[in-house]
């Protein structure tokens, strides 16, 4: 079923809502060491969005989200935290809209979801080595953190977020399909 354009909008521009309010309730380390990298639920209604909507829309609903909270919620990240969100999202989403599109069932969400974790966490070591330096940090700091901290974050906040995912796109697909 097609989707009209005045749904579509609409559902992008709650959904953009949706995550930039669930990440200014729901923001939280998950290793002390790190306390700067912090789990939020955000990516949620992204990856949805990429389901649904394809990838392109992924990634655009990415860059507006990004840009809301580097002005909002995740002020202080500033230009380089958005930066980093649209880059690691962006990649989380548009591997998991390709993949699903190919793949509209169940197998093919789990899997789609597994690639973008693992993009989003690979996409992610380059970028703290590129941009965690500007935020005062060392580099051979950021070196140090690679493996213990930087990848299992990643793959946790990804984790999380496809295994909710995968819990809710059906519901919020038929939904918005009025199915």
């Amino acid at each position: 079923m097609k989707i009209s354009a005045t749904k579509r909008i609409t559902a992008l521009g709650v959904f953009a809502a949706i995550s930039v309010i669930l990440t200014y309730l729901i923001r939280f380390p998950i290793f002390p060491a790190a306390s700067f990298l912090e789990y939020d639920p955000a990516d949620v209604t992204i990856l949805i969005t990429a389901f649904i909507f394809g990838p392109a829309w992924g990634v655009l609903l990415t860059f507006c989200v990004a840009a809301i909270q580097a002005m909002t919620v995740s002020a202080s990240s500033g230009i380089i935290g958005f930066f980093m969100h649209f880059i690691a999202t962006g990649a989380f989403s548009a591997v998991a809209g390709l993949i699903y599109r190919r793949l509209p069932d169940i197998k093919g969400s789990v899997i789609a979801l597994i690639a973008g974790v693992l993009t989003m966490t690979a996409v992610m070591i380059p970028l703290n080595l590129i941009f965690t330096p500007m935020y005062g940090v060392p580099i051979d700091a950021v070196k140090q953190m690679i493996v213990p901290v930087i990848v299992p974050f990643n793959l946790i906040k990804a984790g999380i977020n496809a295994a909710i995912t995968l819990l809710l796109y059906k519901r919020t697909g038929s939904l918005i399909r009025g199915k």
